[in-house]
């Protein structure tokens, strides 16, 4: 082992190969502060050294686990004390921002929120918007294929990438940094690493697509009495609104009652009646203030009229908005339910409502107390799904004690085979993923089968032996090697 720490630090630098110890001194997850667990981490400055350090981790065997901004939720980040952990934390540069081709070069481990600043600084946009945008890297984007707030407008962060590098398991790097929408000339080889969980090569720089700058913003939250009125809503606001429909967000009772509670939240009333079936936030974006604002308000005066929806509230300034989706983003609220189990699935809009009455009914046959919170990006097919089959263990006070996701005694991980089974099994006749936009990591990896066949599975086993022969990148995730 000190023969390739040493080899390790004679590419990088002392200062950037940190020992067992010292990566101990960093939390595992951006949910979970236990000590990180590797062998050694390496924190190279560009893609030169990232090659050399993954030449000689190919030389030796050794196993790598790349690191961005550790905010995944399927622990495709997990590493042990044999890995090397592969940071790029030092690589976070915005090389480029073409406001005539409208892209952005950048290195992988640039911070979605400095990608937006940059983008706006330009008067332009990036498509890709999540809750954990101040700590996420675009090299975790991009291995996930993440989704989050606007995928309906702009699709998932494959759709934003024009180019990537890549470096693959032996050091050869792949440089494809294309700056062009159109570009039939061969494979599209960077749309085998975007979604790879970094399986197959390390992603170290990209060129982004960017767009056209909304400035205008309506946001509003309206309420349902049942979920026919939810479908009927979101085909009459896309025909309304088309092309500046960002966002519709549903949220199920349970999960809007807990957000907008004041007894832990501090908020000081919840916008819309607590008692309804179901929430949707809904947004549009343009770049027209008086007739966006037109537009968004005609719209829910003929759903008011039209009966699609029971009540809403139109949201009269920033603040506003923000306590909005302030709402939307208190998933942390579900995490201090011990314990609490946490899914990403996605589905057909019509199958939406059977399913969240089957599993809550299924998990209800268990544990009668169970609470089943659903929340999602609705008009994409994505649901979020958190159940505590024990609601009243719940944390209070976080200065108490620190919430940590996926940390369950041995009783909790029985209740958690079980409701896996509950949410997981019904997915494959509907024609369902269970996962939309987190990935596999190792938390689904047994459950791939419900959303790929065995001749899927098989194909991607190929593909990882071939272009990682000696299974060294981030081993043990998604799948186990043929």
């Amino acid at each position: 082992m000190t023969d390739i720490i040493e080899k390790l630090k004679n590419i990088v630098g002392d200062t950037h190969v940190l020992s067992a110890s010292e990566v101990a001194e960093r939390a595992t997850h951006f949910w979970d502060p236990s000590p990180m667990i590797a062998k050694a981490l390496v924190r190279p400055a560009n893609t030169s050294e990232v090659s050399k350090v993954l030449k000689t981790c190919f030389d030796a065997n050794q196993s790598v686990v790349t690191h961005g901004g550790v905010t995944g939720l399927a622990d495709g980040e997990k590493s042990t004390d044999n890995d090397i952990v592969l940071s790029l934390e030092r690589m976070n540069t915005i090389e480029t921002v073409d406001a005539v081709n409208r892209s952005m070069t950048v290195q992988a481990g640039c911070i979605l929120q400095t990608i937006h600043d940059a983008a706006n600084e330009a008067g332009l946009l990036y498509g890709v918007d999540l809750g954990a945008r101040g700590s996420c890297t675009i090299g975790g984007n991009i291995s996930t294929n993440a989704g989050g707030l606007s995928v309906l407008r702009y699709g998932m962060t494959r759709n934003q990438i024009l180019g990537l590098e890549v470096v693959l398991a032996d050091g050869t790097v792949i440089t494809a940094l294309n700056s062009l929408i159109k570009n039939n000339a061969g494979y599209d080889l960077k749309q085998m690493f975007i979604g790879a969980e970094g399986t197959l090569g390390v992603v170290t720089r990209a060129v982004l697509r960017l767009r056209s700058a909304t400035p205008t913003r309506n946001t509003a939250i309206v309420a349902f009495d049942n979920f026919n009125q939810v479908t009927d809503t979101l085909a009459e606001v896309s025909r309304n609104l088309n092309a500046n429909l960002n966002a519709f967000e549903i949220l199920w009772n349970d999960f809007y009652r807990l957000s907008t509670n004041p007894e832990i939240t501090g908020t000081s009333r919840a916008p819309l009646d607590r008692d309804y079936y179901a929430y949707a936030i809904i947004e549009s974006r343009g770049a027209s203030l008086e007739a966006d604002s037109q537009q968004f308000q005609n719209t829910f005066e003929s759903l008011l009229e039209k009966e699609l929806i029971t009540d809403a509230v139109i949201a009269k300034s920033d603040t506003e908005q923000q306590d909005i989706w302030q709402i939307r983003e208190n998933v942390d609220l579900t995490l201090r339910h011990k314990p609490v189990f946490d899914y990403d699935i996605s589905l057909p809009v019509n199958t939406m409502a059977s399913y969240v009455e089957e599993i809550t009914a299924n998990t209800r046959k268990q544990w009668p107390d169970a609470v089943v919170f659903a929340y999602g990006h609705l008009a994409d097919c994505n649901l979020h799904i958190s159940i505590s089959p024990t609601p009243d263990n719940f944390i209070h006070n976080t200065n108490e004690e620190t919430v940590k996701i996926h940390s369950y005694s041995v009783d909790d991980a029985k209740k958690n085979d079980i409701v896996n089974k509950i949410v997981f099994q019904p997915l494959q006749a509907m024609g369902g993923s269970v996962s939309a936009e987190h990935g596999i990591g190792i938390l689904k990896k047994k459950h791939l089968h419900y959303s790929r066949n065995a001749a899927e599975i098989s194909t991607m086993q190929l593909l990882k032996k071939s272009l990682d022969p000696k299974g060294l990148l981030n081993p043990g995730k998604i799948f186990d090697p043929a």
